[in-house]
């Protein structure tokens, strides 16, 4: 039996997409804004390395990386960068990998299975983080650096050490551009423009440190190289990769739309104006959560919730009732897509990257009271 229907609250999210990737389109953005004159062209026509060198200097500016590293587009979005990098540099020492959430499971399966390397496994349960003590760096280390489908993340560099003599691979997809990475702790990162950027999938970012650079060329691995994945040539890095010359043809679309975030991200003040929105976007949800008792954060400890995938628990909720509490708030044009990843425990899960505005976060919070009282009352 079903009861009368609820009320629904005054205001809408004026922009109600909350999804984790693809994320919502910087404020401002229209398809008619973005530079066409690169498309039909090759992207190794004159125009076209110009704007993939221009959108590598972009990003290396508001990232504020330092000349040491090198910055290179690749194909796959970041999974396709991440197995990029793990398939042409590990092997040469042992490997730890650590694994709290879905895709650092997914980096272990490549390690174990594909690679067959055996690596020494840290895990830690969706909502909590490794014991970071216990990572060995004499072996390359693993790891998410802000875990999308748990919420979780480290709480900073300090755990990575100065001598380490393995390489640190980070994962940093959901964490580039919301947070001020130390980069002289990360050998390889990783990331895709469709997270904190709100740009297109697809295209995935290859940063490599000195020490990546010179692992690439000391050291050959045994197994077969795919040639989306060959970053040497001549026994030497291929420089051009990281000059804008991809290995395989991009959407200069995709590239275009990137461009255009960038320039966004400059007019709002860079990395520091990013950040800033970042953290008030989750700074508005942390106080929805903190006035309902029926609402709270996956991620245990406060020093290593994400500031940008936040993951909530709901109380007494199994996947059929956040599957409803999501449905009827994309159907009232609320949030769309917020229901948590599919390999984590029922909840919710909300975007509060750069792109999205705080106000809207806070117009959530009366839809997400309805969205549970609607599903309750079905029951």
């Amino acid at each position: 039996m079903t009861n009368e229907p609820l009320p629904t609250p005054d205001v809408r999210p004026a922009r109600p997409y909350f999804s984790s990737g693809p994320c919502a389109k910087p404020p401002g953005w229209s398809p008619q804004n973005l530079a066409t004159e690169s498309l039909g062209r090759s992207h190794r026509s004159k125009i076209g390395k110009a704007r993939l060198a221009y959108c590598i200097d972009l990003m290396r500016e508001l990232l504020r990386l330092p000349d040491t590293h090198r910055i290179g587009i690749v194909p796959g979005s970041d999974t396709g960068a991440f197995e990029m990098a793990m398939w042409t540099m590990l092997g040469a020492r042992g490997v730890t990998t650590l694994a709290w959430e879905s895709f650092g499971e997914g980096w272990v399966t490549d390690a174990a299975k594909q690679l067959k390397i055996d690596p020494t496994v840290i895990r830690a349960d969706y909502g909590a983080l490794p014991d970071l003590a216990q990572v060995d760096w004499s072996n390359d280390v693993l790891f998410t650096w802000n875990g999308t489908t748990s919420g979780v993340r480290v709480p900073d560099g300090d755990w990575i050490a100065d001598d380490r003599e393995g390489l640190s691979f980070a994962d940093a997809t959901s964490a580039v551009f919301a947070y001020d990475l130390p980069w002289d702790k990360i050998d390889v990162a990783t990331f895709s423009w469709q997270k904190v950027l709100g740009g297109e999938g697809a295209h995935g970012v290859l940063i490599l440190g000195p020490r990546a650079v010179e692992r690439l060329e000391s050291y050959t691995p045994p197994w077969p190289l795919p040639k989306l994945f060959r970053l040497i040539a001549k026994g030497a890095l291929n420089e051009g990769v990281f000059r804008g010359e991809t290995i395989n043809t991009p959407s200069m679309l995709a590239v275009e739309d990137a461009i255009w975030a960038l320039e966004w991200a400059q007019r709002i003040g860079g990395a520091n104006g990013l950040i800033a929105r970042s953290d008030a976007n989750a700074a508005a949800l942390d106080a929805i959560v903190a006035t309902r008792d029926w609402l709270g954060h996956l991620a245990i400890d406060p020093a290593t919730r994400s500031r940008t995938s936040v993951c909530l628990t709901v109380a007494g909720a199994d996947e059929a009732m956040i599957k409803a509490m999501a449905g009827a708030l994309d159907k009232a044009g609320a949030a769309h897509d917020i229901a948590g990843y599919r390999d984590a425990p029922p909840g919710l899960r909300i975007w509060c990257g750069a792109t999205v505005d705080t106000a809207d976060i806070v117009a959530l919070g009366p839809w997400l009271d309805w969205a549970y009282a609607t599903a309750k009352s079905a029951d």
